[in-house]
């Protein structure tokens, strides 16, 4: 398989050139001896030829391993010095696992044979003998070469999976944190827009009635102290919301409720918003998520209607029926307000429509033809 051999260190390519001069030695010292005596030439070709390829073999046998395994088999014939270094690129070869190379390289080191044992000049015990060792050799090469190859692959195959395995954990733990961000970001609007918006107004009106008397300075500071208080018991809750853990699955009090529909609405008055609330069915039957739900539908709507409406009158409808929550937020827009979909933070209406998505509802806002900000959602419920 392409791409699955390692780099070599220095020592693999120590150990590997020992190997090489260790087969030569056993393979060419004999023959060198009587090529010294009896032909001193050949002695000199041979030995220079077999430095020659296991260069090569060592160098370039990965780069062209189809042309250095049949170079240095060929060259064998007559060099056998060159035997270390052939054996190390057919063993190179099988490594990659490709039979269309394999298979004719070494058809090609079989046809040698007959060559290899007609050139030695020592006498055998049986010229058959050497060239079946010689054939049972080139196969053990060939085996060796597959086995290397096939543990390559199938380490490099575990390696890509743990990679992969790796980065998809990476990735995950980053969309959770993203996700949590974007959760705790969503809940710190819902609690505390609310309450800050009603700080706002009434520091509001302190800052420009010039009218106003000790008493009434002292109720509206009151009130921005109890707001205050409320956005921070409710900050609390929204931090032991937030916890998964083993045990906090089920949402840490203070939380809200469809009934705590009605105090809000009476809070919202109380702040100088004209509100006017139509119930229909009982908000103590609807509980747990979707009656949280329902009180934050009515909160985002009284929010944005002080915010971006202030001094309009609205109309909030809640209306239980049998396996749905209808919610209903309308207000006037201001005069000079463009008849379009009203602006907002960022996250205030996309957290909410998610909100209400996770509850399997829908959530719907537009500007109907009256100039009236329409906010609708309905929210699925069981007793």
């Amino acid at each position: 398989m392409t791409g699955t051999a390692p780099p070599l260190t220095w020592w693999g390519h120590t150990w590997r050139l020992l190997l090489v001069l260790a087969v030569t030695a056993l393979t060419w010292v004999p023959l060198g001896l009587w090529q010294l005596r009896h032909a001193p030439l050949w002695f000199a070709l041979d030995l220079a030829t077999g430095v020659a390829c296991t260069v090569v073999a060592m160098v370039w046998r990965r780069r062209f391993p189809v042309t250095v395994a049949l170079v240095t088999n060929v060259v064998s014939i007559g060099s056998f010095s060159s035997g270390g270094a052939a054996c190390l690129a057919l063993v190179s070869l099988a490594t990659r696992r490709r039979w269309r190379e394999l298979v004719p390289v070494t058809l090609v080191c079989l046809l040698t044979i007959p060559f290899v044992v007609a050139v030695n000049p020592l006498p055998g015990e049986d010229p058959r003998v050497d060239a079946a060792v010689v054939v049972v050799v080139i196969g053990l090469l060939v085996a060796v070469g597959l086995y290397v190859g096939s543990r390559r692959e199938l380490l490099a195959t575990l390696r890509s999976r743990a990679e992969s395995a790796e980065a998809e954990q990476a990735a995950k733990v980053a969309q959770a944190r993203s996700a949590e961000r974007t959760r705790i970001a969503r809940e710190m609007h819902d609690v505390l827009a609310h309450r800050i918006s009603l700080v706002t107004m009434h520091a509001g009106a302190l800052a420009y009635r010039q009218d106003l008397g000790r008493e009434q300075v002292h109720e509206t500071a009151l009130t921005i102290q109890e707001t205050a208080h409320q956005a921070m018991t409710e900050l609390r809750g929204v931090l032991g919301v937030l916890r998964e853990g083993p045990g906090d699955a089920v949402p840490e009090l203070p939380q809200p409720t469809a009934r705590d529909v009605v105090e809000l609405v009476e809070e919202s008055r109380a702040a100088g918003m004209r509100v006017e609330l139509d119930l229909q069915g009982d908000l103590d039957d609807v509980a747990g998520a979707a009656g949280r739900t329902v009180y934050r539908v009515v909160q985002e709507g009284l929010t944005n209607a002080r915010k971006h409406a202030a001094g309009t009158p609205v109309e909030v409808t809640v209306d239980v029926g049998a396996q749905t929550v209808d919610v209903r937020v309308v207000n006037l827009l201001p005069l000079g307000t463009p008849t379009a979909p009203l602006p907002g933070s960022g996250l205030g209406l996309v957290g909410l429509r998610e909100r209400v998505e996770l509850a399997r509802g829908s959530l719907s806002h537009r500007v109907s033809a009256d100039r009236r900000y329409v906010l609708e959602a309905r929210i699925p419920w069981t007793a």
